[in-house]
């Protein structure tokens, strides 16, 4: 995996988003490509995983056990990807996504054995359609969504903060609530993630076009595995 520098210049510049300037349209199409390839593969990896997890009475014994130190270890390889990404390798960064995806294979082999497979389907269509439709939005609108960051991150804390309250108190009308309020946010992250990493920002923020593939993957995994929980969570009729 080659390192390529970015064209833009000096990583502590300005981002292209804040000067009203875009890349030309074959540079912007490339940043996309790379992203949505690792994405793509990351998720079929996760997917291949959880798979063989419900198929396997062996791997689920496996994946009950090391059910939360698997979680903790994702939370750190996502604070260690987004914060070390740009002293990491592009190759090493890379390989911790790949890590990070097969751990979610394992958790999610767990966690989608407790619904039918129709509701898991029809979560995963209903994800990839919103996040596709937010993709394309995000993509394609002159409009800037530098605006939503802020919000879109208060709204995060927050969704994580009630997520955390009613695990404790159990209100089956506050996991309505909250899994609404999560499909809502993830998809708008789905847009502003993908104007961020076709604009060149993510680029120009880590100062490698490698590396910023790694990372919008990351981003846009997240928002994508994110978003088909919520419509799980909301939808899905368990077993």
């Amino acid at each position: 995996m080659n390192d390529q520098r970015n064209p833009f210049g000096p990583t502590r510049g300005p981002l292209p988003s804040t000067l009203g300037v875009r890349p030309a349209a074959e540079l912007s199409a490339g940043f996309l490509t790379q992203a949505f390839t690792w994405m793509f593969a990351g998720l079929l990896l996760t997917a291949g995983i959880a798979f063989l997890v419900q198929s396997n009475e062996r791997l689920q014994g496996l994946a009950a056990t090391l059910f939360l130190p698997a979680i903790l270890i994702e939370l750190g390889l996502v604070f260690v990807i987004s914060l070390g990404i740009t002293r990491l390798p592009a190759t090493a960064a890379l390989g911790l996504f790949f890590v990070y995806a097969a751990l979610n294979g394992l958790t999610f082999g767990l966690i989608f054995m407790a619904y039918t497979n129709a509701s898991i389907a029809t979560a995963f269509l209903s994800a990839s359609a919103m996040f596709g439709g937010a993709a394309v939005y995000g993509a394609v609108t002159k409009r800037s969504l530098a605006s939503w960051g802020g919000y879109l991150t208060m709204g995060l804390i927050g969704l994580i903060v009630a997520m955390i309250v009613n695990a404790f108190i159990g209100w089956s009308l506050g996991n309505v609530v909250i899994s609404v309020v999560g499909v809502v946010i993830f998809t708008a992250l789905t847009a502003y993630d993908v104007q961020r990493i076709a604009s060149g920002d993510i680029a120009v923020m880590v100062g490698s076009m490698e590396r910023a593939a790694v990372l919008g993957a990351l981003r846009l995994y997240l928002d994508f595995v994110n978003l088909f929980l919520m419509l799980l969570r909301l939808f899905g009729n368990r077993r």
